[in-house]
């Protein structure tokens, strides 16, 4: 059985993620080795489609899609950010737009900036306005 991963947003970047997927190649004439399945034994093989070669894999994943929103993405796909019971709230600060007294608030690194900074979100249901501290 083939395998997929898709793995969620990781705030810190680990440079072991950042390689490249390499292709397999066949020892005997050299072509790309494809994923293929020996449903027999149920074990994933890469395949060679002109020599007929197979390789056991040595790992079941074949492809891994990394996706990476910047935060201010991620919380506008978020239906209602402020109602969100596991995000810290204060009300120690108001709204610029609306004048609310409260808000959620959460830390997060911008793209290009060195550390993080508070994110708030008011808390007002009929404003989200978002910003940054």
């Amino acid at each position: 059985m083939m395998k997929v991963e898709v793995e969620p947003f990781s705030s810190s970047l680990n440079l072991d993620d950042c390689k490249m997927s390499t292709l397999r190649f066949c020892r005997r004439c050299n072509n790309v080795l494809y994923p293929t399945e020996d449903k027999e034994n149920k074990v994933l093989l890469h395949a060679c489609r002109y020599c007929n070669h197979e390789e056991i894999a040595d790992n079941n994943v074949v492809y891994r899609n990394k996706i990476h929103h910047s935060v201010q993405r991620r919380t506008r796909e978020l239906e209602n950010v402020a109602a969100d019971p596991t995000l810290p709230r204060t009300k120690s600060v108001r709204c610029s737009q609306c004048n609310h007294g409260e808000a959620v608030f959460f830390k997060a690194t911008a793209k290009g900036e060195e550390g993080s900074a508070l994110n708030f979100v008011c808390c007002n249901p009929t404003c989200g306005n978002r910003w940054r501290d």
